[in-house]
């Protein structure tokens, strides 16, 4: 409870010395001293102030007897005594009521204090602070003793102008001249307010400028129109909206600075800048200025608004103090009912600190007929308690509370149904709301905000009697001696002007102990704060907050995290690759958790180069006419997307171009050779470039004119000849630097017979080499001792670090960087332990992951660390991330000053010993290599990353060590892609096969390849591993065919039930059936089926079910196969089921096909010409994973990813335009038609022949070695060899 100081307190406290000495010095004589104005008040210098109960709610108040400045205090403990503070906070007042906590960086500041009683330790504030009373409010003090406290004041005399509106009144500004037209103007007051609205001040014209300031719901809102005349429908009117809580009865400042269309708009520390709307730099006013209000509600061109009901204080308008001419009553001030003192309400609130906790118990008059009670309060929680009595004569209890932001109230009697009124949405908004409760006999009343249009009412069986006690906000712990129930969560926030019975409650008797009974309230003080402003929800994230934290919707951002601070895509296409992604449309975050936002592009993953595009908004072909220098033909280009997006992502590429086609007929283009451009195109710079595609920067040349190819070698264009026929001139624009187009203008398509047709495709990039660069862009550190230092790290509200590292080390520190107190380090602990620990001000916090298998396994691992205003968190690889919450005060800024040491420290903890790559601070890549081939005991790089990196290469592929990286032989995978994952598959029609074959091994040569050799090995002892996928809705059929030279074979089929067959042919055993009876295999879905034979055992897993057989007399002989895939084998010894299935082939979708170390079906696919492979039938690669849900009955050809922008060659675009001769327009429709049917046999065989390239391009993928071929005419040598042993598989 806190302590109200008396005379009889005085006297009770050991020693209580307070004496107040005021130096008040002129200027003249502080030019000698270096203070100007300075007071200082302080205790003597023996003696001190301590209270009788050394506890938190205590206080030492000092009235400095008038409104000073106040720039620093200084304290000491109590005079020979063990008595000191070692913290304290800070309260201003200017009246001794309604009290404001002291804060900085935006939280309220804790001071240290003393640590003996005799040394002084001053503190200057950072932000002076204007009041007349002061607080000092002890939080911690000496354990060995109690609070004490001598204080010393320092501060300068501060003098104001201060007018006083009661919301009527008005001060008026009149011009000398009827009209006031400035370019520049500049406003500054200071104001307090009593209401959340009412207009600060207003000037209008009457060509409809206007400027008017003014409150709306604790919201200061900036209108502002520059000359135009239409109020309604203008789109130069601008406003702007700063702050909030403004009705909070303290001192805001504001300053308002427009210079033309520029305007800066601060609001006590938030400042934002912006242009005004609309074509004029003048504001045009006439005759007068109004402050407070607009005195003249229906003046033309404005709005009925509240005036304003506060106080203003050093008034200024372009440097005319308005406020002192109003005092000295000056001709051009017209006065209004001001005065010119703040005259303020005593009004007293309190503030609910806990959910849990907080209450406020006051006495009622009982047995009362009726009822009535009101308050106002605010807050930001959805739920809360308002006001719990239990009313007399069994009446039952009566409550108040907020749920779901809706007001409620509730009697509830045993012996009736209950009274439930419920009023009002949203009033968790942080506004003052009121609350009226009135009943008298069986009528109850629920009145909000005094609006008595919309009161509630209802009536009860039995009259209402008044109770006797009144909880507010909560319930005492104690619920047998309160018979107070809450059935909500307790209420935080603020509540003020609480009348009971009519009577209004006195809350500094309550403070005092004299009246009713708390629990952890401030009283005299509403402790509300907005914590969305500023907002740090980060890109674009929607702020909302409750009491005690805020909360970000990164919903539409493409972020995600507690502040949307992390980026929820790749930075690039390159890096969707690495994640095994095919080709579509993505978003890329090129600085991931910076501020560029992701932009959406198309990723052709299709190809060796993996190409980035980015659409505009008319990449077809755009027909031009009547055009001329006059009247330009002018076309903008928008991406959606910033400039700073799409430099960013052709900054980070190797190669980047864009088409450009101009298609013409009697229409120039360059106006080559000398003459000045008729058409040109601009570039992301805004600049003009005179080069067509195909050409280079600075040359006014076409590609024809570079290559001596143009159809008229005088020009350096083919339109420039300026033919009436059609042609065209058509290239690419390569060059980085202008890049992308941006506008393009065209000039000569307005005479006779001229028109023409352009083309500016959309930007496309490969080689993300930046991206490939960073990830293994790595550093080795070999000694504990070495480092790499970079630039401090500024991240003061958000930090996010991000990096691998592999060690054999059982300890170090990975990065660090320090402040004056501040610091944060990212470590590992012990083999099994990574911390994350940081400093903000309020004692180091640490976010510890334990791993269950030691991290010091020389193999690469993720970390990643994260802090925020709302929580620290560590990831380390895949184990569960650790989260620790922000507390919900305190200093939340870090604030560091050193170099950032990275595998060392400078705190002289252990360093690293190890490899780090890819480290990644805020989104910023850091060059580790660079600085480590400058650094001793550092060395660039990092070796052995297929140790670390094998496991990634799936499906048998070889992990292959490069310099930077890894890649993934995909040779003997039947898979193919980064990491071997992507499947290669296709559609098989009736009477399709795909055969592979193979020779005996007994004269391997020399030049066997060492793959070939192995499977011989393989094939010596008895056992195969067979792997593929299936999608089929038809039975019987021969899924894979295996004979030898000895008539014995493997069959996989599927039955006419669906069931699938493993069927043997043994020469010893005869013919062995292993049926999978476990549902009906052809069902349209795509099923996974594994074989693997080792000796006597059989194993057959399809999809997860796994299978064992056992063979009692298990020897197949040397295995040479030859491979049929859905194939027809009439000279085959067949038993009838498998003759059967035979018969019917197979239709259907098969994928990655393996045996042993082969994989037939991608050879073929893959390698035709090169490979041992026949192919009957239509064989159409497909995606069996994407036609699960397709009718597989019809074999439908499905065209592997490509650029969805196209290139069509539209060589003549505009041959048959429309003409208008109606006599001829059946002809042009036979013509039309007869050119369509040739566009589309010309484009078919263009298909065709792309697709066939693309089968050849795709022949020389990364993933097979250079001897592949030599290693196919090596096999294809064995078989001229030894003919007679010669087997066959089919499939």
């Amino acid at each position: 409870m806190e302590k109200w100081v008396t005379e009889a307190d005085k006297l009770q406290v050991v020693v209580v010395l307070v004496e107040i000495l005021f130096v008040l010095l002129f200027k003249i004589i502080y030019k000698f001293i270096q203070q100007a104005s300075c007071v200082r008040k302080r205790l003597l210098s023996t003696g001190g102030w301590s209270p009788l109960d050394s506890n938190e709610q205590q206080w030492l108040q000092v009235d400095l007897g008038d409104r000073l400045e106040i720039v620093a205090v200084a304290t000491q403990g109590r005079y020979g005594s063990s008595d000191w503070v070692t913290s304290y906070t800070l309260m201003f007042s200017d009246t001794g009521r309604n009290w404001k906590q002291y804060r900085q960086d935006d939280t309220i500041w804790v001071f240290t204090g003393n640590n003996n009683a005799d040394s002084v330790v001053h503190h200057k504030l950072l932000h002076s602070t204007k009041a007349r009373f002061l607080r000092f409010i002890p939080l911690k003090w000496n354990a060995g003793g109690r609070i004490g406290l001598r204080v010393e004041v320092f501060g300068c005399s501060y003098k104001s102008d201060i007018a006083d509106f009661d919301g009527r009144s008005s001060l008026l500004y009149r011009f000398n001249q009827k009209l006031m037209s400035t370019f520049k103007d500049v406003v500054s007051l200071k104001f307090k307010s009593m209401q959340g609205d009412g207009v600060l001040f207003h000037a209008e014209g009457q060509r409809g400028d206007y400027i008017t300031l003014e409150l709306q719901k604790g919201k200061l809102s900036l209108h502002i129109n520059l000359g135009d005349s239409n109020l309604h429908f203008s789109n130069s009117h601008t406003s702007v909206t700063l702050s909030s809580l403004l009705d909070d009865q303290h001192w805001h400042s504001v300053l308002i600075e427009r210079f033309n269309k520029q305007v800066n708009f601060t609001v006590d520390k938030h400042t934002q800048h912006f242009r005004t709307k609309g074509d004029s730099d003048h504001l045009d006013i006439d005759y007068e200025l109004s402050f407070g209000g607009i005195p003249v509600p229906g003046k033309p061109g404005t709005f009925q608004r509240k005036n304003f009901h506060g106080c203003i204080e050093n008034l200024y308008y372009n440097g005319v103090n308005i406020i002192d001419l109003a005092k000295r009553r000056k001709p051009q001030i017209y006065t209004g009912n001001v005065t010119f003192s703040c005259s303020e309400p005593q009004i007293v609130p309190i503030t609910f600190l806990s959910t849990s906790q907080s209450y406020l118990l006051l006495p009622g008059t009982p047995q009362i007929d009726g009822l009535s009670v009101s308050f106002q309060f605010r807050t930001w929680n959805k739920d809360g308690l308002f006001l719990y009595t239990e009313l007399s004569e069994n009446s039952g209890p009566l409550l108040v509370y907020l749920h779901g932001g809706r007001l409620t109230l509730l009697i509830q009697k045993e012996t009736e149904n209950p009274v439930e009124i419920t009023e009002g949405t949203n009033l968790h908004d942080g506004l003052w709301h009121s609350v009226n409760i009135n009943a008298r006999r069986h009528r109850i009343t629920l009145t909000l905000d005094n609006n008595a249009a919309t009161a509630s009412h209802a009536t009860t069986a039995s009259r209402i009697y008044s109770g006797n006690s009144y909880y507010f906000g909560g319930c005492p712990d104690n619920f047998t001696n309160s018979q107070c129930l809450n059935p909500i969560t307790a209420f935080q926030g603020c509540m003020r002007l609480i009348f009971i019975d009519n009577q209004p409650k006195d809350l500094i008797l309550v403070q005092q102990g004299s009246l009713g009974n708390f629990s952890d309230l401030h009283i005299d003080l509403c402790g509300i704060k907005d914590r969305c402003l500023p907002n740090y929800c980060e890109h674009g994230g929607k702020c909302s907050q409750s009491w005690t934290t805020f909360y970000c919707d990164c919903n539409d951002t493409g972020y995600m995290g507690a502040t949307c601070h992390n980026s929820i895509y790749e930075q690039s296409c390159e890096a969707y690759r690495h994640q095994g992604k095919t080709s579509g449309f993505f978003y890329i975050d090129s600085d991931g958790s910076g501020p560029l936002g992701p932009l959406r592009v198309f990723c052709n993953i299709t190809e060796d180069k993996i190409w980035t595009a980015v659409q505009h908004n008319n990449t077809g072909l755009t027909r031009v006419q009547r055009a001329d220098m006059e009247k330009p033909y002018t076309m903008f280009f928008n991406y959606n997307s910033s400039v700073e997006q799409l430099e960013a992502m052709i900054n980070s590429a190797e190669y980047c171009e864009q088409e450009a086609a101009y298609h013409c007929k009697k229409s120039r283009l360059l106006n080559t050779p000398n003459g000045i451009p008729f058409a040109w195109w601009v570039g992301r710079a805004n600049e003009k470039h005179l080069y067509w595609g195909g050409s280079l920067p600075g040359i006014q040349q076409c590609a024809c004119g570079l290559e001596e190819s143009c159809l008229d070698m005088r020009y350096f264009c083919n339109c420039d000849a300026d033919r009436e026929e059609w042609t065209n001139d058509t290239g690419l624009l390569a060059f980085k630097d202008h890049l992308p187009v941006t506008q393009i203008v065209i000039t000569d398509t307005n005479r006779s017979n001229s028109e023409a047709a352009w083309k500016i495709g959309p930007l496309r990039c490969y080689g993300d080499s930046e991206w490939l660069f960073h990830f293994w862009n790595a550093a080795s550190f070999n000694t504990e001792a070495s480092y790499l230092h970079f630039p401090t790290f500024h991240a003061e509200v958000s930090a996010d670090i991000s990096f691998f590292f592999k060690t054999t080390a059982t300890s170090g520190v990975f990065l660090e960087n320090l402040g004056i107190k501040d610091f944060i380090r990212v470590e590992i602990r012990s083999p099994k332990e990574i911390t994350f620990s940081i400093d903000v001000g309020n004692g180091p916090r640490e976010a510890t992951v334990q791993s269950p298998t030691p991290l010091n396994d020389n193999q690469w691992h993720y970390v990643r660390a994260e802090r925020n205003l709302k929580q620290t968190s560590l990831q380390v690889d895949s184990l569960p991330k650790k989260v620790l919450e922000a507390p919900a005060e305190g200093h939340f800024r870090l604030q560091l000053n050193s170099q950032l040491f990275v595998g060392g420290t400078a705190s002289r903890k252990k360093g690293f010993l190890g490899c780090i790559r890819s480290l990644h601070l805020n989104g910023q890549k850091l060059e580790l290599e660079e600085k480590a081939k400058m650094t001793p005991g550092v060395k660039p790089g990092c070796p052995g990353h297929c140790s670390s990196y094998g496991n990634l290469c799936h499906n048998g592929g070889k992990c292959v060590e490069k310099y930077n990286g890894y890649s993934c032989d995909c040779t003997n995978s039947a898979y193919e892609g980064p990491f071997c994952k992507d499947e290669v598959s296709a559609l098989f029609e009736a009477g399709t096969s795909v055969t592979y074959i193979f020779q005996e091994p007994y004269p391997v040569t020399k030049n066997a390849s060492t793959s070939s050799s192995a499977i011989y090995v393989d094939a010596v002892i008895s056992k195969e591993y067979i792997t593929f996928s299936f999608l089929t809705a038809h039975t019987p059929s021969l899924l894979l065919y295996i004979n030898t030279y000895f008539h014995e074979y493997l069959a996989v089929i599927l039955s006419k039930n669906g069931s699938l067959q493993v069927r043997y042919k043994l020469s010893k055993d005869g013919l062995l059936i292993f049926t999978i009876n476990s549902g009906n295999f052809a069902n349209r879905e795509l099923h996974h089926v594994k074989i693997n034979r080792e000796g006597r055992e059989l194993t057959v897993q399809v999809c997860h079910a796994l299978y064992s057989f056992f063979f009692f007399n298990a020897f197949l002989r040397k295995i040479i196969p030859s491979v049929f895939f859905c194939c027809t084998a009439d000279s085959l010894p067949l038993d009838p089921e498998v003759s059967k299935a035979n018969a019917y082939g197979f239709t259907g979708c098969l994928s990655s096909v393996q045996y042993n170390h082969i994989a037939p079906l991608k050879a073929a696919l893959r390698h035709p010409s090169i490979a041992p492979v026949t192919v009957k039938g239509s064989l159409t690669e497909s995606s069996c994973a994407s036609i699960m849900e397709a009718d597989v009955n019809t074999a439908t050809t499905i065209y592997s990813s490509s650029d969805p922008f196209g290139k069509a060659d539209e060589r003549e675009p505009l041959t048959n335009a429309v003409r208008s001769d109606s006599a001829v327009i059946g002809g042009v429709i036979a013509v039309v038609i007869f050119i369509i049917f040739c566009i589309i046999a010309i484009m078919s065989r263009f298909l065709y022949q792309h697709k066939q390239a693309h089968r050849s391009s795709q022949a020389k993928e990364k993933e097979y070695p250079e001897n592949l071929e030599s290693s196919f005419k090596a096999d294809i040598d064995l078989q001229n060899t030894v003919s007679e042993c010669k087997r066959e598989y089919f499939i």
